[in-house]
C-alpha cells in the first residue's frame, strides 16, 4: 500500500527509530531535499544552539517550498507543523529505538554522521539512553498531543508496516 506525501514531511519519533534512514530514502524516491534538525540545531563539540536562534532558524528553514525534515525538537516542533502538509511519527518500541540508537553508536564510535554537524563525534551516555527509555510514559503524550490532528498525519508502528507503506 503506498501512501500519497507532500511537498512538506516531517519525520518524528523516538531516537533510535529511523527517522534518518527514511528521509534519506524519501528524499532520493521523491527528488526532495532533506534537512536533518540535529545538523542544524547542534555546533561543533556538541553546543546547542540557543533557543530564539534555533527558532528563527526553523522559521526560515520552513520557508522553503520542499523538504523533507528528521528529528522532534519538541519545544519547537509547531514551528514545523504549521507548515508540513505530511507527518511521519515513527510510533515503535522503546526496545527497537534502544536497539537502534547501540548499534548506530557501534557503528559510527569516533566518527560524525553525515546527517550531524561535524565537531560532534557519536556518543552515548545513560542520560540518553534513560530519556529513550521514559519517552513512552514521558514526552509521547505530548508529542502525540501536537501531532494528533494533523491532516497529514501518518504513524507507523513497526518497521514492516514502514515497509509496506514506503
Amino acid at each position: 500500500m503506498q501512501v500519497k506525501l507532500g511537498k512538506k514531511i516531517m519525520i518524528v519519533g523516538l531516537s533510535g527509530s529511523g527517522k534518518t534512514t527514511l528521509a534519506r530514502k524519501l528524499g532520493g524516491t521523491l527528488g526532495l531535499p532533506v534537512i536533518h534538525l540535529d545538523k542544524e540545531f547542534w555546533n561543533a563539540g556538541w553546543i546547542e544552539t540557543p533557543r530564539d536562534e534555533w527558532r528563527a532558524k526553523q522559521q526560515e528553514m520552513i520557508k522553503q517550498p520542499e523538504w523533507i525534515m528528521d528529528g522532534n525538537f519538541g519545544g519547537s516542533m509547531e514551528i514545523r507543523l504549521a507548515e508540513a502538509d505530511t507527518v511521519i511519527f515513527l510510533d515503535y518500541n522503546r526496545f527497537v529505538c534502544l536497539y537502534g540508537v547501540i548499534k548506530r553508536w557501534a557503528v559510527n564510535y569516533g566518527k560524525t554522521r553525515p546527517d550531524m554537524t561535524e565537531g560532534c563525534p557519536e556518543k552515548i551516555d545513560f542520560a540518553f539512553l534513560k530519556w529513550i527509555w521514559q519517552y513512552p510514559t514521558k514526552w509521547r503524550a505530548r508529542d502525540m498531543e501536537k501531532i494528533a490532528e494533523h491532516k497529514g498525519l501518518i504513524i507507523v508502528k513497526n518497521r514492516k508496516q514502514l515497509n509496506k507503506l514506503f
